[in-house]
C-alpha cells in the first residue's frame, strides 16, 4: 500500500500541498497583532490590559514566578490614545511607564535567577493609577459605547457587531 493508495491522487500534488499548508498555519499562528482601529477598540484593549495588570498587583506577593505587566496594548496605542482626557492619558502613561519600569526588574530577578531583586519592588504604587486609569476608561467606554449603539466597533466573521458587550 503506498501514498497513492492511501491519499488518493498524484504524490507529487501532496508534496506541494503539505508544505503550503504548513506555511498557511505557521503565519495564523505566528502573526503579528494589528492596532487597534477605533477609538473604542482602543479605550477597550487599554481596559482590559489595566484590568489584567490589576490582578497581577493583587496576587504578586504570592506568586513563585513573578508575572510580567503587561504593555503591548499601550505601546501600540499611546500615540492614538489622544481622544482621551489628558489626566486620564497622564494616569495611563503613569500606570504603564511604572509597570515597565517593573517587568525591567523581573527581567533582571529572572536573569539573576534570584527572587532578592524583587523585594524592593512595591507593585501597590502601580494600585493607585491604575485604579484612576480603570474608572477614566470605564467611564468614556460607557458614555462613548452608549452613543455608538450596540454595534459599535467592527465586524466579526459571522458580520455581527464586534461591540465590547459581547
Amino acid at each position: 500500500m503506498g501514498f497513492e493508495d492511501i491519499f488518493g491522487g498524484d504524490s507529487n500534488q501532496w508534496m506541494f500541498l503539505i508544505p503550503l499548508v504548513i506555511i498557511i498555519m505557521w503565519s495564523l499562528f505566528f502573526r503579528r497583532r494589528k492596532a487597534e482601529g477605533t477609538e473604542v477598540e482602543i479605550a477597550s484593549s487599554l481596559f482590559f490590559e489595566i484590568s489584567e495588570n490589576l490582578r497581577i498587583v493583587e496576587g504578586f506577593s504570592t506568586q513563585k514566578r513573578p508575572k510580567k505587566f503587561k504593555t503591548g496594548s499601550w505601546e501600540r496605542n499611546s500615540e492614538k490614545a489622544v481622544f482621551l482626557e489628558a489626566s486620564l492619558q497622564e494616569d495611563l502613561a503613569d500606570a504603564f511607564n511604572l509597570a515597565e519600569s517593573f517587568n525591567q526588574s523581573i527581567d533582571v530577578a529572572k536573569k539573576q535567577k534570584s527572587n532578592i531583586y524583587l523585594s524592593g519592588i512595591d507593585v501597590h504604587k502601580l494600585e493607585e493609577p491604575l485604579t484612576r486609569s480603570k474608572e477614566g476608561l470605564q467611564e468614556w467606554l460607557k458614555t462613548n459605547m452608549q452613543q455608538a449603539g450596540p454595534q459599535a466597533g467592527r465586524p466579526g466573521c459571522m458580520g455581527m457587531g464586534g461591540g465590547l458587550g459581547r
